[in-house]
């Protein structure tokens, strides 16, 4: 599985992240940075992720864990 890292760094517009960073931190952080992420992993990964999930992630490296369970 590739990086998550530059995407996330796009669709949170931020220059840089790390992977302990809480989702809930960034300031773009809402419902449609929600469906974006949806989104990506659809698209980049084929998998199916909900809101929920997503939120209850935590952090950007839950939410790669996240990914990588689904894959």
């Amino acid at each position: 599985m590739k990086d998550i890292l530059p995407k996330m760094t796009e669709i949170l517009e931020t220059e840089q992240i790390e992977m302990n960073d809480s989702l809930n931190s960034f300031d773009t952080w809402d419902s449609l940075t929600i469906l974006m992420v949806i989104e990506f992993c659809s698209s980049d990964y084929g998998i199916s992720l909900t809101a929920e999930e997503i939120e209850n992630s935590g952090t950007i490296g839950g939410l790669q864990e996240l990914i990588e369970s689904k894959v």
